[in-house]
């Protein structure tokens, strides 16, 4: 049983999309949400533009007090220089550096950044605390090296050319900061094969396949002491034996965590405090917590004495700090802090009482601020005020609401202040107070995301805005439901279907309830609900619902509205899915001529309905009319879309699989392997549409009867099916049963009846008893079991496997 289709995404663009010649489309993050076409001119800038020497985006210098590290420095060059073939990731000089938070990671990076960067064409540092974050910093490096283009266009297309560049200029060093998900990185590393890559993550799991680790621990005793009399006393006063003492004693207090060392010495040196009344100020030495010291605590207990400090020099520095340990810790622009304090002297004096006591850092043009994150943790956990409300938190939330840009704002702003607004809405109190301001700043953030076509990376804000507008609105408040259908949007858009379906099934409920059973959003989330099911393998529900729904769209909407057609061809789609290719294909039929008729004839949608249309007739077994019709929407996707767009490559996917039904098994593998390496390139190695077509071309391989390729190919995409998908989804099923059907091919009857028993079973438990794909598994079954049969009887015959193919993708609904 072989995947012959990719699924497709909806189309994002309105209208028809010229492409110049020389164009290239790049994918700017690896779950496929982004892929980015360039024009010839910019494809040029970023072949023929060279990075000036030394060129790099450091966030500080190499020349403050750095000890205790050189071992550390010297492992992480041998490292970075070997690794080579042999790293895990398989691309050369991949290193992640992890430990807890102040145990020094960063400036370990930074460190090693200012020492070998001559070595180097370009360093650059990201903020890789999220995705959208790494997207941002890549695209902060075209800025840097072509503002004569840069200027003109959004963040997306600077992030384009940075990983265009990078591909073309080899010898560079990047830094990803802070990675919270291993898992974002793979893509980049991916992609870019010909630097360094140096990751810092508090996180030491989730590397094994993405890059081998080095964990860094505390400093030693004699290292610890250096640093804290170096901090306290200057660099150029020798510390006497006795004060060497009391260091070594503070330094054990505080756990010889450097970030505390650092904490201490700045108040030691402000102050002028001895190192002994400073011990004593913060009483006895604290317990180790089970796992070892506990950073949250000691920092705290540093911080009752530097912020009270703080305080008395200037209270506004405080208020300040407060609300920034609500942000991002990184990038807070100063034009966002002056919201709370106006006048740009008062302000520049109370950052400058946080910097003098290092609770701040500055960018290198001061105009921006950083926040360590322990110091963050440690600030949002004290006490909230009798108004609900968490020191700074109110504070923060008005920042947000004060400087979140309208709708028509471009790209630039948006992603400056972006981190900073899904920071609040991930770091949200439980009991904080709610406010509809606030929620309306996180849907505008969404929606931003949601335009850009990144609807997957809004699940923190539409979860925060849907918690303030549950509590204060109420449960069933039409903005309450909406709300709830955009996350249910969101969990669909992340392959989440385990809470997409249940939360789409409550709303629609609740739709139906307070809007009525034909509202316009009620049919939209109705539709979604269909779709998920869809989704989901569950066709005796979705179809169903889809009839209802459409019905309603042709009586509500008229009969050639755009989401009237939308329903229509998932309909069309359901019905193939299931089997019934005389009602799919009519549907289809007439579904592509509405679109042509409405849309006209290249829209993107319309060139997806005949796409459908093509993997129908192919189901039927009519490839002269399926092959000529792929062949034409291919060559009309690629001249409206480009030629690495997902939707061209699932066109030239669905061609290869119709080559392969005729028996031009040579067209059909060359076009398989064409365009498995674009996918790889442009969605990523375990994109869903990825593994499909690596199934294709493993099948492929089979019927060729090159079971030497075929078999780990079929192995690999079963294991990366079964963690992207699930055990019981309905792609997992089909590569397992490929599987059984090529080592059966092989004469390996043993692991090809166990497969097929086991494939079976969960056949009948997602499909029913008598869909065809059940029934084609039940007779590779039966005939591996008469060919196990078979060779105890000498010159018997073995039974032919019946193929048997999966259906082209519909195009997805349109939220609300």
């Amino acid at each position: 049983m072989t995947n012959s289709e990719a699924r497709e995404a909806a189309p994002q663009a309105a209208g028809a999309r010229s492409v110049a010649a020389d164009t290239i489309s790049v994918a700017i993050t690896g779950d496929g949400a982004r892929v980015v076409m360039l024009s010839a001119e910019a494809v040029r800038w970023a072949r023929e533009v060279d990075a000036p020497p030394g060129a790099g985006n450091l966030p500080g210098s190499a020349s403050g007090v750095f000890v205790g590290r050189d071992e550390e420095l010297t492992k992480l060059r041998r490292l970075l220089k070997a690794e080579g073939e042999a790293a895990v990731t398989q691309v050369s000089g991949v290193r992640a550096v992890h430990g807890l938070g102040g145990i020094g990671k960063s400036t370990l990076a930074l460190h090693y950044a200012h020492t070998h960067r001559r070595t180097y064409t370009l360093v650059w540092w990201i903020n890789a605390a999220s995705t959208e974050q790494i997207v941002t910093g890549l695209a902060a490096l075209a800025t840097r090296l072509c503002p004569q283009w840069t200027a003109s266009v959004g963040v997306q297309e600077r992030t384009a050319w940075a990983i265009l560049w990078l591909q073309w200029h080899p010898g560079w060093l990047l830094v990803f900061d802070n990675v919270e998900d291993p898992g974002d990185l793979r893509h980049y590393l991916g992609t870019l094969p010909d630097g360094h890559h140096l990751a810092t993550s508090r996180t030491a799991t989730g590397w094994h396949a993405v890059a081998p680790t080095m964990a860094l621990g505390l400093l030693d005793a004699e290292a610890a002491v250096d640093l804290l009399c170096a901090l306290a006393l200057g660099p150029e006063h020798a510390p006497t034996p006795q004060q060497r003492q009391d260091a070594a004693v503070l330094a054990a207090d505080l756990g010889y965590l450097p970030l505390a060392l650092e904490q201490a010495g700045a108040y030691l040196f402000e102050t002028g405090t001895p190192l002994a009344d400073y011990r004593r100020m913060l009483g006895q030495v604290m317990d180790a917590a089970a796992g070892g010291i506990d950073p949250e605590r000691t920092i705290a207990r540093i911080w009752h004495h530097t912020l009270t400090a703080v305080e008395d020099r200037n209270p506004q520095a405080v208020t300040l700090l407060n609300a920034m340990a609500w942000l991002a810790p990184d990038d807070i622009p100063r034009t966002l802090l002056a919201h709370l304090i106006p006048d740009p002297r008062t302000l520049g004096e109370a950052l400058g009482a946080l910097h003098a006591y290092n609770m701040i850092t500055y960018s290198a043009d001061r105009q921006s601020i950083s926040v360590h994150r322990l110091v963050q943790t440690v600030l949002r956990h004290r006490p909230a005020a009798p108004d609900g409300y968490s020191p700074g938190r109110q504070e923060a939330e008005h920042l947000i609401r004060q400087t979140t840009p309208d709708q028509d704002t471009g790209p630039p702003l948006w992603e400056r202040l972006l981190p900073h607004i899904v920071a609040v809405a991930e770091s949200t109190p439980p009991d904080s107070p709610a406010s509809t301001d606030t929620a309306d700043a996180y849907h505008a953030a969404a929606q931003y995301l949601y335009r850009q076509g990144r609807d997957a990376h809004t699940i923190p804000l539409r979860t925060a805005a849907l918690a303030q507008r549950e509590q204060v609105l109420g449960d069933t408040h039409p903005n309450t439901l909406s709300c709830r259908n955009n996350l249910a949007g969101a969990y669909r858009a992340a392959g989440d279907l385990g809470r997409a379906i249940p939360l789409l099934e409550a709303t629609l409920a609740q739709y139906e309830e307070v809007l009525g059973d034909t509202h316009p959003n009620t049919l939209s989330c109705r539709n979604n609900l269909a779709y998920a099911y869809r989704a989901a393998g569950d066709l005796g529900r979705a179809i169903p619902l889809l009839e209802a729904t459409l019905a309603q769209y042709e009586q509500v909407l008229c009969n050639t509205h755009p989401d009237t057609l939308t329903c229509r061809n998932n309909l069309a789609y359901a019905y193939r899915a299931a089997g019934d290719l005389g009602r799919a294909i009519s549907l289809y039929e007439a579904t592509l001529a509405q679109y042509e008729q409405v849309l006209g004839d290249i829209h993107p949608d319309t060139l997806t309905s005949r796409n459908n249309l093509a993997g129908a007739y192919r189901a039927a077994g009519d490839l002269g009319r399926a092959i000529p019709l792929y062949e034409a929407t291919l060559a009309q996707r690629e001249q409206v879309l480009g030629d690495t767009h997902p939707d061209t490559l699932t066109s030239r996917n669905n061609l290869a699989g119709a080559y392969r039904a005729a028996g031009d098994l040579r067209r059909a593998i060359s076009l398989y392997e064409a365009t498995l390496a674009q996918y790889e390139q442009v969605l990523g190695d375990t994109h869903p549409n990825t593994l499909t077509c690596r199934n294709n071309l493993a099948s492929a391989y089979r019927a060729a009867r090159d079971l030497g390729r075929a078999i780990p190919l079929l192995e690999t995409t079963l294991a990366q099916r079964e963690q992207v998908w699930g055990n019981i989804h309905p792609d997992t099923l089909s590569s397992r049963n490929n599987l059984a059907g090529a080592y059966r091919a092989a004469g390996d009857l043993g692991r090809a009846i166990s497969l097929y028993e086991a494939t079976l079973a969960q056949y009948e438990q997602v499909w029913g008893d008598t869909h065809p794909d059940t029934l084609t598994c039940r007779n590779n079954l039966a005939a591996a079991r008469e060919a196990a049969a078979a060779a105890q009887r000498p010159d018997a015959a073995t039974p032919a496997t019946a193929p048997n193919h999966q259906p082209p993708s519909a195009t997805p609904e349109q939220p609300v």
